[in-house]
């Protein structure tokens, strides 16, 4: 076996190994060789080598999201390390582990003139769980703040970040182990806490006729099948769902911008909750935020383990459990309340479902129509990873089969990083994947296309409507150059080159017979993996959706 030379690289790789650290995503350069010939030159170690900073972290970030463990990144020193940031910071407010292993230049050389150095330590401090700021020698407080950080990105889902100083030379090798790295348990992340005070909980729900559950982003199959049902069986009880909650009943509502967006004043103060429960992370609905702002429910009850936000300024409990833990020992003590709540808001499902069919019965080629045209076509038992801005909240408005598992980086809901997470997702999940994104995004994020693990069956459909889409759905939009140049960022661009460049299929479509016609084609071939480019009316689009809102009522 080969190892670095230096001993503090060995003993991070040596306490990775010991700690089930097994995939790593290296940025090539020079500080960080020992590390790098570290991790390689080992087959435990499943090691990738992405080019991009800012596309490897992401790339990280989406097998993390699909493995549910820690995915080290490696750098160099200098602004390389800066450029995972975007990347740490969603994985902060998503949850996710990432583990950032920077080389950097002894302390002596930093701010003294010396090449590609910056002040390194604490660089992630404001998103960072835990900050291992290393020294060049060898020793046991090392070893135990490479054990925190390890422990940290584990028991408390999110990023930490171990910087480790090497001094030249760095290219040597040993056939040899020079240390012996002090290994410390993993906590026990077993939970069995049980909730306090519960009768006084459980008297609250009894005596409340209106309760809302407003589910986040969610990941697949994580709530038992009882407390699915016992929801639904209640007549007291909504439940609301978004597409990234992967969380599905008949009964549910899982389109809220349709049903709420009409709504009257009377409406709201009919369907204000007296009880919220949420739980999962991020809500995309801006609608539903501003309802739940403006008509506060008494109670807001958080289900997290680790945290609560406080995001409709109603929070009165955080439960510090996992949901399943909850509800399986609060709902057998609570009794079913008699109540018209989910009568009145189900028929209001009903008559918007009458209305939204309707309605895209009679418009013509756009991006709403590529959505109702697209996702009853994608595959059983696949995987959907969209893209933020628009393309996520046209999802939300139409139905999904919920065989589909679907994921979108709404920790900070930024574009940058969208196709490098989907493509890293796809390599870890073994599943179909698509991907859904826009032209800015897809732009943006080019350079995940630039590595050799994206499986033959990774399918990109990009809706090419000429510039951000998003900020003509949004208050202040006006044709005017500056609109049109600081805010959609109008462009001319295609993804052709980039597909040929990168060895992608590559298809387009302008009309709903060519997307017919080029799905039927995409999903019937796993060779090669593709893009399908859809053409949409830069003009046309954000009208449509808007009187999409005015014709539900």
């Amino acid at each position: 076996m080969i190892y670095p030379k230096i001993p503090l690289a060995q003993s991070i790789i040596q306490i990775c190994l010991a700690k089930g650290i097994t995939t790593i995503i290296i940025s090539p350069g020079s500080r960080n060789a020992p590390l790098t010939i570290g991790f390689a030159s080992n087959p435990a170690f499943q090691c990738y080598s992405i080019a991009d900073e800012r596309t490897a972290a992401f790339f990280a970030l989406g097998i993390a999201q699909q493995t549910k463990q820690p995915v080290a990144l490696v750098c160099t020193s200098g602004s390389a390390l800066l450029n995972y940031y975007p990347a740490f910071a969603e994985a902060f407010y998503s949850q996710i582990p990432l583990i950032v292993i920077s080389a950097d230049r002894p302390q002596s050389k930093i701010d003294i003139g010396d090449g590609q150095t910056i002040r390194q330590e604490n660089v992630f401090h404001n998103h960072s769980l835990y900050n291992a700021n290393l020294h060049e020698d060898v020793s046991e407080e090392n070893d135990l703040k490479i054990n925190e950080a390890i422990n940290t990105a584990i028991l408390k889902k999110g990023p930490v970040h171990i910087n480790a100083p090497f001094e030249e030379p760095l290219y040597e090798t040993v056939t040899e182990l020079s240390v012996s790295p002090l290994i410390s348990a993993s906590a026990n992340t077993t939970q069995t806490t049980s909730i306090e005070n519960v009768s006084e909980f459980v008297t609250i729900w009894n005596n409340s006729t209106r309760k809302m559950i407003l589910v986040g982003v969610n990941e697949p199959d994580t709530i038992n099948q009882e407390t699915i049902d016992a929801f639904a069986k209640d007549e007291s009880v909504v439940v609301l769902t978004e597409t990234t909650s992967n969380f599905y009943h008949p009964s549910f509502i899982n389109n809220i911008d349709t049903i709420i967006t009409p709504f009257t004043t009377d409406d709201f103060e009919t369907f204000r909750p007296e009880i919220l429960i949420t739980f999962g992370g991020m809500v995309v609905s801006k609608r539903i935020k501003a309802f739940l702002r403006k008509y506060k429910p008494k109670h807001h009850w958080h289900i997290d383990t680790l945290r609560a936000y406080d995001t409709f300024g109603a929070l009165s409990q955080h439960f510090e459990v996992n949901p399943n833990v909850f509800f399986d020992e609060f709902l057998p003590l609570t009794n079913q309340t008699k109540s018209d709540y989910f009568e009145k808001l189900d028929a209001v499902k009903k008559l918007r479902k009458l209305k939204h069919e309707d309605y895209l019965s009679k418009i013509p080629f756009c991006d709403f129509k590529f959505f109702e045209k697209l996702i009853p076509r994608l595959p059983k038992n696949s995987q959907l990873q969209i893209s933020n801005s628009s393309a996520i909240r046209y999802a939300q408005l139409i139905d999904i089969d919920p065989s589909i598992e679907v994921y979108c980086n709404r920790g900070t809901s930024g574009i940058d990083g969208s196709t490098s997470t989907a493509i890293g997702a796809a390599v870890a999940n073994n599943k179909p994947t698509v991907f859904i994104t826009g032209d800015i995004g897809f732009l943006y994020d080019s350079n995940a296309l630039w590595n050799n693990y994206i499986p033959k069956d990774f399918k990109i459909i990009l809706i090419n409507n000429g510039g951000g889409g998003i900020f003509r759905i949004l208050p202040g939009h006006e044709e005017t150059p500056v609109f049109n140049t600081f805010f959609e960022t109008s462009h001319c661009h295609t993804a052709e080159h980039l597909a040929k460049m990168y060895g992608l299929e590559y298809s387009i479509a302008n009309d709903e017979s060519s997307l017919d016609n080029a799905l039927t084609t995409l999903f019937g071939q796993n060779d090669k993996p593709s893009i399908l480019e859809v053409f949409t009316p830069t003009l046309d689009n954000d009208k449509i959706l808007l009187q999409y809102f005015k014709e539900l009522i």
